[in-house]
């Protein structure tokens, strides 16, 4: 885990001094101009997402600290179109190699530390194009990403998938820390874990044993 977080850390430092003159012939080229990767939580279960760090698969960095919040709506386990499409903020050009994202999960009140690294499973589907299940003459481009935050710190990561259900990432290595443990996300929460839980959450937990389904 320290030596991801050294790694991105250089990424970054090195990707701010390549000039966009300086393309390299082997670049890998995706299919779209942007992709996009948004948040899923279950339904009054929330989370905060307060600092992201990116590296694509041509080794370029990106750091997101203006980040579109999670949402979701799924009870009990994961609903197969959980998430949604486009996002103003969580955005980048080509497919992520490694994302290092830290979030507060205000139903833990933990803060935790999420490190995904993709396979090379991920970056060829979002390479491949298929014709849109909504109008085949038009081609659909598999440019969206979600990654469900859950209690206990439980990740997963899907690509939307054509209006069939979503497809999960099952080659990705995900590596969620805590406490002690916090590496780039510590002292970086916003959240005041002492306001405890809103009424929703409140009246959703009533009579459900912690952590509130399967995820």
């Amino acid at each position: 885990m320290r030596l991801i977080t050294i790694l991105l850390s250089f990424s970054f430092l090195v990707s701010c001094n390549i000039s966009s003159a300086n393309d390299q012939q082997g670049k890998i080229k995706a299919p779209f101009d942007e992709w996009y990767f948004t948040f899923s939580t279950p339904k009054a279960l929330p989370a905060q997402v307060t600092l992201v760090k990116l590296i694509d698969v041509n080794g370029y960095g990106k750091v997101f600290r203006t980040i579109d919040q999670p949402q979701g709506q799924s009870v009990g386990t994961w609903s197969q179109h959980a998430g949604k499409g486009t996002s103003p903020f969580n955005k980048a050009s080509s497919p992520p190699q490694v994302i290092q994202f830290c979030w507060d999960s205000i139903i833990d009140k933990m803060v935790y530390e999420t490190t995904l690294v993709f396979s090379s499973e991920t970056k060829n589907k979002m390479l491949t194009t298929e014709p849109s299940n909504y109008s085949p003459q038009e081609t659909y481009y598999f440019q969206y990403m979600v990654i469900g935050l859950a209690p206990e710190g439980k990740v997963r990561v899907w690509l939307k998938n054509n209006g069939r259900p979503n497809l999960e990432q099952t080659g990705t290595e995900i590596t969620t820390v805590s406490g002690n443990e916090l590496s780039m996300c510590k002292g970086v929460t916003e959240s005041d874990f002492s306001y405890g839980y809103s009424n929703a959450t409140k009246e959703f937990i009533k009579g459900k044993e912690y952590p509130y389904g399967k995820w």
